[in-house]
C-alpha cells in the first residue's frame, strides 16, 4: 500500500473517513428511528401520522437531555479568561 499512497495522504484519509462515518450514522438515524420517515407500507398509506409521543422521544433524546444540563460554552476557561475586564 506504500507504494500507491504517499504518507502526506493519511491526514487526509481519516479526515475523510471520520467525515464519510458521521454521514453514515446520520442517515441511518433517520431512516430507522425518525418518525417522519415512512418506510412501512401502511404507514406511507396514511397522510398524517399520529405519533406524538414518537416524535418528541426522537427529538429529545438522551444526549439531547445530558447537554440541556451543561453550559452553552464549548471552552469555558478560554471565554473566561478573554472576557475578564481584570486582564488590562
Amino acid at each position: 500500500m506504500g507504494r500507491w499512497i504517499r504518507p502526506e495522504v493519511y491526514p487526509l484519509m481519516a479526515a475523510m473517513t471520520f467525515v464519510t462515518g458521521m454521514c453514515v450514522f446520520q442517515l441511518t438515524r433517520n431512516v430507522l428511528l425518525n418518525p417522519d420517515v415512512r418506510i412501512n407500507k401502511a404507514h406511507r398509506s396514511m397522510g398524517v401520522l399520529e405519533n406524538e409521543e414518537e416524535g418528541e422521544k426522537y427529538a429529545k433524546h438522551s444526549l439531547r437531555n445530558f447537554l440541556r444540563t451543561r453550559p452553552p460554552q464549548v471552552m469555558p476557561s478560554i471565554n473566561r479568561f478573554f472576557s475578564d475586564d481584570n486582564n488590562n
